[in-house]
């Protein structure tokens, strides 16, 4: 395996936004490690998507404790490539993690327990290798556990070093309120939300992006591609090893409709005439928004980091464009 070197060009020509009111910028486009990244996956797949992120500018990683699968995994494939290659350019990186779901048996192995979370993060560490991470998230609300003492561990989480900054994840706009105040009056100001979003996914436009406005929180979307749905990818059929193909993938093969693939050859229409491929089209949509801090996307391969990336050249949309594109949504 040869020595990685990164690009001298890595932050020339990518586009960092801030986090709400915070000092921290994040790249326009992200890489997630949900899928891809984990145990069952080649390493060295794995690998050359990682670097060739941070040769393109994306300084930020974002893993959870259950990514994988098996759970966990992903965050020990990442251990080993920041291990091997990445060590060196720690601190031009941002890693974060989440804890919220099912990790491991029994009552303290998910939600949202000051226990839980805590452990969590240390077992996530120890994964990757990690004194700290600079973002931990909870990953969902939990309905059980009250909201002071999840935002209370947080805030210990922070005050511990174990963590430069934190989050939450699919909480809804009043919650994300609640959650924002509860971690001011703590002196730990919550840095980011992420929510999913994307063109057939459209619930943080129901108050949430108000919410993190008026908050002062960043907002990272994930699945902006909805899976790779919007994508040419199953447009003649579902290719071998995509992930509505997977038995453990998100996408089931029943959400890939007729109507859903006729929307999706007229929003194809819509990209050439932009130049764009049908995933920069849907990045660009949702970095739109100036509350939209970054795009989490997912990878199975190099050339679509590329591609993503390649979102970044044409980011504006005339009143014309926007209007045929809520029509096709509308159906």
């Amino acid at each position: 395996m040869t020595a990685y070197c990164p690009s001298e060009t890595r932050y020339d020509s990518m586009r960092y936004n801030r986090s709400g009111r915070s000092g921290l910028k994040l790249p326009a486009i992200s890489l997630g490690l949900w899928y891809n990244f984990g145990g069952v996956d080649t390493l060295k797949n794995s690998r050359d998507m990682i670097l060739r992120a941070f040769d393109l500018g994306i300084t930020h990683i974002d893993l959870a404790n259950n990514y994988g699968p098996p759970p966990g995994s992903a965050e020990e494939t990442f251990g080993q490539i920041l291990r091997q290659d990445l060590r060196a350019y720690r601190d031009e990186l941002v890693i974060s993690t989440k804890a919220g779901y099912l990790m491991w048996p029994g009552p303290y192995g998910e939600w949202g327990s000051r226990k839980y979370l805590i452990a969590s993060l240390d077992q996530s560490l120890k994964r990757m290798g990690l004194d700290y991470v600079d973002i931990f998230y909870h990953h969902r609300p939990d309905p059980e556990t009250p909201l002071e003492e999840t935002m209370g561990a947080l805030d210990q989480i922070v005050r511990s070093g174990k963590a430069l900054y934190v989050g939450i994840s699919s909480y809804s706009p009043e919650d994300t309120r609640k959650a924002a105040a509860l971690l001011r009056q703590l002196g730990t100001p919550c840095l980011i939300h992420q929510p999913s979003y994307n063109m057939f996914n459209r619930w943080v436009e129901d108050g949430l992006l108000d919410a993190v406005r008026d908050e002062g929180m960043g907002c990272i979307v994930f699945s902006p591609l909805a899976q790779g749905l919007l994508t040419d990818k199953y447009l003649k059929g579902i290719p071998e090893n995509s992930r509505a193909a997977k038995p453990h993938g998100f996408l089931q093969p029943d959400q890939i409709t007729d109507e859903k693939l006729g929307q999706i050859q007229r929003l194809g229409e819509v990209a050439r005439a932009r130049n764009q491929t049908i995933a920069q089209l849907a990045l660009a949509w949702v970095l739109r928004h100036p509350e939209v801090t970054s795009a989490l996307i997912g990878a199975s391969k190099v050339s679509q980091i590329d591609d993503a990336v390649g979102a970044l050249q044409n980011l504006s949309f005339s009143a014309d464009e926007l209007a045929t594109i809520e029509a096709i949504l509308a159906g």
